[in-house]
């Protein structure tokens, strides 16, 4: 009997899960928990290493050891990623390039992604959810509609390997489809949704006479 049929199904994989001062600490950990229960090896990457200090809504929480630091990580050594809330949190990475890069990479690649509550925001500065339907903290639907992706009000919604979630409620339906996108791996039409959506944009950007 493989592991896979023991409850196993993340055996071999390695996920990151990328977050820096201010995240919210239970969607760091609950997922994270719930990633390695299943099977797969986890890194916390983040800007700088070293720790950084999560929070439990407006309360300081605890602190948290880096495994690798943005400059040290890439994309193809990972076959998926989590990007926890917190206000703050995504906040700094968006403002990071090698932060943006770095989730841009993922979905480009087709891996799949999993973001919940204030997460997406690195999606949206990223560039990815074009022609993407998700979910997100209220707050940021505009963002997501401005960026071309479509906003719905769901527990946990999935699209081609994007798994996105509310609120730290949403939790236990969002690790349970978060390691179900993940044991499947690659999404292919993720990968080409991202490359179309691209390219949709460039043709929208040389139209001649302009937008009109």
């Amino acid at each position: 009997m493989s592991h896979h049929e023991e409850g196993h199904p993340l055996d071999g994989k390695r996920i990151a899960f990328l977050a820096t001062d201010g995240v919210e600490q239970i969607e760091l950990t609950e997922p994270r928990i719930a990633v390695e229960n299943a099977g797969a090896d986890t890194e916390l990457v983040s800007l700088e290493a070293g720790e950084i200090e999560a929070f439990q809504h407006l309360e300081k929480g605890e602190r948290f050891t880096v495994d690798k630091p943005i400059a040290d990580a890439s994309a193809d050594d990972y076959d998926g990623l989590v990007l926890p809330g917190g206000v703050a949190n995504p906040d700094f990475l968006r403002m990071d390039e090698r932060a943006v890069a770095f989730v841009r990479a993922f979905v480009e690649a087709g891996k799949p992604v999993g973001a919940i509550c204030h997460g997406p925001w690195t999606l949206v500065e990223a560039d990815v959810v074009r022609g993407k339907t998700l979910t997100s903290f209220p707050s940021l639907r505009t963002d997501i509609r401005n960026a071309g992706g479509e906003w719905v009000d769901e527990e946990v919604h999935v699209d081609r390997g994007l798994t996105t979630s509310r609120k730290p409620d949403d939790l236990p339906a969002f690790n349970a489809k978060l390691v179900e996108e993940l044991a499947e791996g690659r999404h292919e039409e993720l990968a080409t949704a991202t490359a179309g959506a691209d390219l949709e944009e460039s043709a929208e950007d040389f139209t001649p006479g302009g937008a009109g």
